[in-house]
């Protein structure tokens, strides 16, 4: 029995000593960050395999610029539309998170009522026809720029327990260390708007032609409100959804405070 309990102890004792490497290898990645720019995140490098593996080629455009040449409008727009706390919170809302998650249960819940309705219907005739399609509920984030920056470096996107604790142990040490202004500008250069567009300097030139530090507050209200679907919305970026989205954003970025 003393040979096993020390086994055990060792056992968790190596266990508690990966775990502690693991986060001084993040914090060493981040402490990094505040004189060299990222070169790519976990996500990007899989949406390269994803593109190389589907299309058999990759079409990307992506082009570092410093926090100065990157328009304010573009700065308070991504704010007011992703993260209207984002210079007064620690790096993670709970409250916002506990009203997503409240919101995604009863998603949950009404996507599976309507898919017991589904299953019980019977038919006024047998045809030949495919079974209708499930429900599926619509996921609603409560993230901050801060955690979408964590987990877009470091992290995959599967939703369990252990990977969004260690996103909050990575949002952390990204706030205790690079601060607001610093992150804001990692993820205005590495955040997704569109197939194989990152970072707003791409964005600026793919959908306006211009530079990043010459998009107008309308331009950047638009590009902010393609974030939390940029492939969805580049299909038909001038659509009356992100036109009315946009006329909101714009309006509430007079309020934003930059850090």
């Amino acid at each position: 029995m003393n040979t096993l309990g020390a086994r055990l102890g060792r056992l968790f004792a190596l266990l508690a000593l990966s775990l502690l490497a693991l986060q001084l290898y993040f914090l060493l990645r981040i402490a990094l960050m505040l004189v060299l720019a990222p070169q790519s995140t976990t996500f990007q490098r899989s949406e390269a395999w994803r593109l190389l593996t589907e299309q058999h080629q990759i079409d990307w455009a992506q082009a570092w610029v410093d926090d100065e040449h990157i328009a304010p409008s573009l700065k308070r727009a991504v704010i007011a539309s992703e993260d209207a706390g984002f210079t007064e919170h620690s790096g993670i809302e709970w409250d916002a998170i506990e009203s997503a998650w409240q919101k995604n249960q009863r998603a949950e819940a009404r996507a599976e009522r309507q898919n017991d309705r589904l299953a019980q219907r019977k038919p006024a005739k047998i045809v030949a026809s495919a079974p209708p399609k499930p429900v599926v509920a619509k996921v609603v984030g409560g993230s901050t720029i801060s955690q979408q920056l964590a987990k877009n470096l470091f992290l995959s996107g599967e939703r369990h327990v252990l990977r969004k604790a260690q996103e909050a142990v990575i949002t952390y040490m990204l706030e205790l260390v690079l601060g607001k202004k610093r992150i804001l500008e990692i993820y205005l250069n590495s955040v997704e708007w569109g197939e194989g567009v990152f970072g707003a300097q791409a964005a600026a030139r793919h959908y306006f032609h211009v530079d990043a530090e010459r998009l107008s507050p309308a331009a950047a209200a638009r590009l902010a409100v393609m974030l939390p679907a940029p492939k969805r919305f580049e299909k038909n970026p001038g659509s009356a959804y992100i036109s009315g989205r946009s006329a909101i954003i714009q309006a509430r970025m007079g309020a934003v405070d930059l850090p």
